[in-house]
């Protein structure tokens, strides 16, 4: 079940709001200019796959995600709790065009950072995450990290790190 908390940035540990239901989720969203949608895509890849399977396999789903969106590159975020981490994901960045986040299998919470609020939202599969250039951003994968995803982007360049180490405050995904 996806999960929408929504949190003030000066109250990092309890949330104002936690809602539940999709379409509640996606009309909350929507009012910040965020979209948020299922995509039954019936594929059943494990994460930890290797790359090259994943996109095979998904090679549908990412064509379909890249043409509606305009999407330019794509990173596989994919972590099964046994690989170390590459990157902290939870070091809050923005893109310079927009970011597509598709789950294809497992779970990941993305906050944004979207002026007082930050709005942070455990995804599962199907979900798909549209966010607006220049929206602040982490993804946090919890204690034991078991995501799939699609990182697609409107441009392979300008990625812009804040440096704001009050992501590291809102509560995470193992957390809530």
């Amino acid at each position: 079940m996806s999960i929408l908390s929504v949190f003030h940035s000066s109250s990092p540990q309890l949330a104002h709001k936690v809602l539940t239901h999709h379409e509640d989720i996606a009309a909350t969203l929507a009012e910040q200019g965020v979209q948020f949608a299922r995509h039954e895509h019936g594929l059943r890849i494990r994460p930890g796959s290797a790359e090259a399977q994943v996109r095979e396999e998904a090679a549908g789903l990412i064509d379909t995600l890249m043409t509606a969106h305009g999407c330019k590159g794509l990173m596989l975020l994919n972590r099964d709790g046994e690989q170390l981490a590459e990157v902290d994901l939870r070091d809050e960045h923005a893109h310079d065009a927009v970011e597509v986040f598709a789950v294809v299998s497992g779970r990941g919470q993305i906050s944004l950072r979207l002026g007082e609020q930050v709005f942070a939202l455990l995804c599962e599969k199907g979900d798909v995450l549209v966010v607006p250039a220049q929206t602040r951003r982490w993804i946090d994968l919890g204690d034991t990290p078991f995501c799939l995803a699609l990182r697609l982007f409107g441009s392979e360049q300008g990625i812009t790190m804040t440096g704001d180490e009050q992501a590291r405050q809102f509560v995470g995904m193992s957390e809530l």
